[in-house]
């Protein structure tokens, strides 16, 4: 089942939307808004489910053509964004860039920064920002969204409580983020509003391509048109979404509409190009002393996406140019 928010109000008009991207449908009558189906999901998944069939079949009533543009994010506002940083070959190159060690507890715990989710950006709202000299970066990430966790919850518990996949643009100012780390109490002002795929999908949707608690596809990112990375976002996760979701609830309960983040999506093959810009400028001060790639500037357009076997986009696409206000 794919769903989406269409704008209108501040949570967004919840409409399930066909396999191909094409058509959707309203669903006021089950729940308003996605937030609304979360908060209710055994009673409401299996209505939505029925529209979904139906509107697959050509047999669904109130139908209107989806437009992505038209989306906010599948939920404009959340109760809870933690971002983890699962993929830890750009976590060693991002220190070995710098000359540190990666310590060994990096592989059996965690990392993890709890983002600001009392706004998110639609996926074809611009990045905006005051200062080009804050370093603005893309990062590509994939997310899930739960139901509602226990504190202290079992991996397998956490798994089960996967309701939704999507995708990310975390935005970082890469320039502010070494002075508030200095502070040694986290990210804030170097972390804006993030972006999320115009459609959200159950895990189920993806079949084969979603196992071990991880999405087993390329993620697709376009820079000004021009391909910058597709690295598998199944590959070289050295923690799966269940690990990551019981992480995060280790002494707190998570509520219905929690999103956990992947992380910028890195493979150690360097074909598969980069997610972000700071992992290729590392790349670069590793190979010539020097970065050379800039951070994105006014006028840049970023672009990432998710396709099936079939060439055909199972989210969407985040599409951002990048705006100086």
């Amino acid at each position: 089942m794919k769903l989406a928010s269409l704008k209108g109000a501040r949570d967004g008009r919840l409409a399930v939307v066909s396999r191909d991207l094409t058509h959707a449908v309203a669903a006021p009558g089950i729940a308003s808004t996605l937030q609304a189906a979360l908060d209710d999901w055994d009673r409401v998944r299996p209505h939505l489910d029925a529209i979904y069939r139906a509107l697959n079949d050509g047999k669904a009533d109130g139908v209107f053509a989806f437009e992505e543009q038209a989306c906010a994010s599948p939920l404009p506002r959340a109760y809870q964004w933690a971002d983890g940083s699962a993929y830890l070959v750009h976590v060693e190159l991002v220190r070995k860039a710098r000359g540190a060690e990666m310590p060994k507890s990096f592989w059996t715990d965690p990392l993890m920064y709890q983002g600001g989710s009392d706004g998110f950006l639609g996926p074809r709202d611009p990045i905006l920002a005051a200062d080009e000299a804050w370093g603005i970066d893309f990062e590509g990430e994939v997310a899930v969204v739960t139901g509602d966790v226990a504190a202290g919850c079992s991996i397998g518990d956490a798994e089960k409580a996967i309701r939704l996949v999507m995708l990310v643009n975390d935005v970082s100012l890469r320039n502010l983020i070494p002075g508030e780390l200095a502070k040694g109490f986290g990210f804030f002002q170097s972390k804006p509003a993030s972006a999320f795929s115009p459609v959200a999908v159950t895990p189920d949707e993806l079949g084969s391509h979603w196992h071990d608690g991880k999405l087993h596809l390329p993620l697709l990112v376009h820079l000004n048109g021009k391909r910058f990375g597709a690295p598998n976002a199944g590959a070289d996760m050295a923690f799966n979404f269940p690990q990551l979701i019981a992480h995060a609830a280790k002494t707190r309960a998570l509520a219905a509409g929690s999103i956990v983040g992947s992380g910028t999506v890195s493979n150690r093959d360097p074909a598969a190009g980069s997610a972000c810009l700071a992992e290729r400028r590392t790349l670069e001060q590793i190979a010539d002393g020097a970065p050379t790639t800039p951070f994105l500037k006014s006028g840049d357009r970023v672009r990432i996406e998710m396709k099936d076997e079939g060439e055909r986009s199972i989210f969407g696409a985040i599409e951002q140019d990048v705006r100086i206000a």
